[in-house]
């Protein structure tokens, strides 16, 4: 389970194992900023943090293999690896008069809105002091679990995390963003048997529905819980 772009050991697939050494790992993160910096400029718009992925899997530059997208400790790995190099790119970013906009369903540069050189916005410390902290890139399984279903909940500060909800809702189809749990079982069901391939639906489109889906319960997740 590595994301190995420059293959320095005999790893049979590409996603990236908690195990690496630092050197590799090195490798690997310098990669995923150039990558991902390209990637983000040419897209047309927003890219969630699955688009992304589905990019660097693909030719030409192939960074990341299989992801189990179903298992929170194999997918940790490609996760954490994603968002460390997505903040030390908007960290540099940020010296240069730009701003990239981070959250699960919309990564994208902006203009800047603060002060060139003076630092990132309070609002989202907590986050990357996390993800610039590579030790956390091997927490326990346990840990990771806690630290995904706190991250979809937006207990970690992130800014925009209504418009995420307004955007998974779009996603599985709703009109607003419902205020029961069922509500969106029911539409998430209707909407993966919909695109389904038997009926002309593709996995990416499945996945897509998954990530809105999870928001969705992390969220009131959080709502039954306060």
């Amino acid at each position: 389970m590595g994301m190995n772009a420059t293959q320095p050991t005999n790893q049979t697939d590409n996603t990236p194992a908690r195990e690496s050494s630092t050197e590799a790992l090195a490798d690997q993160i310098q990669h995923l900023i150039v990558a991902v910096e390209h990637l983000l400029r040419s897209a047309p718009g927003p890219m969630s943090e699955l688009a992304l992925i589905k990019s660097l899997q693909a030719p030409p530059w192939s960074l990341i293999g299989d992801v189990s997208y179903g298992d929170p400790q194999r997918l940790f790995p490609v996760h954490f690896l994603l968002f460390h190099s997505l903040y030390r790119l908007r960290d540099k970013l940020s010296e240069q008069g730009e701003q990239l906009c981070i959250s699960p369903l919309a990564i994208q540069l902006e203009p800047q809105t603060v002060v060139a050189g003076a630092g990132v916005p309070d609002i989202t410390d907590a986050l990357r002091e996390f993800y610039l902290d590579l030790e956390q890139y091997r927490l326990s399984d346990a840990s990771i679990q806690k630290m995904m279903d706190d991250f979809w909940a937006g207990r970690w500060g992130q800014p925009n995390a209504s418009e995420d909800l307004a955007r998974a809702a779009e996603i599985l189809g709703l009109d607003t963003i419902p205020e029961q749990f069922s509500s969106v079982k029911e539409k998430f069901r209707r909407a993966v048997m919909q695109a389904h391939p038997d009926r002309g639906g593709d996995t990416r489109k499945i996945q897509e529905l998954n990530e809105a889906f999870a928001l969705f319960r992390a969220h009131f997740r959080k709502v039954n819980q306060s």
